[in-house]
């Protein structure tokens, strides 16, 4: 797949997003009022911070798609990366405002949600159960560290969701039953969402600084790079071959060991042939290959 197919799947895929929560929010928003549900509204709040996720999203990889220039040889990969730090950061601040208003939601009078509410909250979930696994298949598909971890927002949506059904449900049987503790189960299921909300806006934005800070792969992930040297007949040895994600991309810094006594010029085509065969796999963007004299061990006088 060439880098304009990849971006406008991946750009699709960041608009749609933007779509659904927008429609979403509104939704949940009006009957959360409607309904008197503090669980839903802030399940409306969270689909809120899925807007800026997704338009967070949309702007690195309109930044990632750019070619390399004289400030950034190495291209624009990592703004992939910096946009999945920005939908984390806004993740954790939706969270914290949910909770905020859910605790608060325990010391003013109780409103037991309308039935509306459930029904809304069962449409959310559907809705956002199929965005994830849309997202995260593509993301996949496409190595876009941004999609996956927009796509790990819609699911902790999902989480959300199904964490209000559960309070909601709960508020309503206990008004019915007349089970005084059952009615607080709306505002608890809005912390209990908000729990979830930040505990998946930390891990997915440790994990997104990892892979800005020029992570290199391990060597088990290097295998078929190193395959790909080794088939050169001219290369004797690899001395270092370090394999930098930049984004969706791999950058391979390279050093091999040729015969001692061959010209500069051979050395340098046989650097060129590495580099060569090493840029047509499809995870790598550009290689530097330094080369160095091979050890020959002299027959004994």
């Amino acid at each position: 797949m060439n880098e304009t197919d990849r971006f406008k799947q991946a750009e699709f895929a960041a608009w749609l997003g933007i779509g659904v929560n927008i429609l979403l929010t509104v939704l949940k928003g009006i009957a959360g009022v409607m309904a008197h549900s503090k669980a839903l509204i802030a399940d409306a709040v969270h689909s809120a911070s899925d807007i800026a996720g997704s338009l967070a999203v949309f702007i690195g990889l309109r930044a990632a798609k750019r070619p390399p220039d004289e400030d950034h040889p190495y291209g624009h990969g990592k703004a992939e990366s910096i946009a999945a730090i920005i939908v984390a950061v806004v993740l954790f601040l939706a969270g914290i405002q949910i909770g905020k208003s859910s605790i608060e939601s325990f010391f003013a009078p109780l409103e037991t949600p309308k039935s509306i509410a459930v029904y809304v909250v069962i449409f959310s979930i559907i809705v956002k159960e199929a965005l994830f696994q849309y997202k995260f298949r593509l993301g996949k598909k496409l190595k876009s560290d941004a999609l996956i971890v927009n796509a790990y927002e819609h699911r902790s949506d999902v989480y959300s969701s199904l964490a209000a059904l559960v309070g909601i449900l709960a508020s309503i049987i206990g008004r019915k039953s007349n089970i005084a503790w059952l009615e607080y189960g709306d505002p608890f299921a809005g912390v209990v969402v908000s729990i979830l909300v930040l505990i998946m806006a930390w891990s997915l934005g440790a994990k997104s600084i990892h892979n800005a800070l020029d992570h290199v792969l391990h060597k088990e992930d290097t295998v078929v790079f190193r395959e790909i040297v080794s088939s050169v007949p001219e290369v004797r040895a690899i001395g270092e071959l370090l394999a930098r994600e930049h984004g969706y991309y791999v950058i391979i810094d390279l050093k091999i060991s040729v015969d001692p006594y061959i010209t500069v010029e051979e050395g340098h085509k046989i650097g060129k042939k590495v580099k060569e065969k090493l840029i047509a796999h499809p995870d790598v963007h550009d290689v530097f290959v330094h080369i160095n004299p091979a050890d020959i061990q002299k027959p004994d006088d």
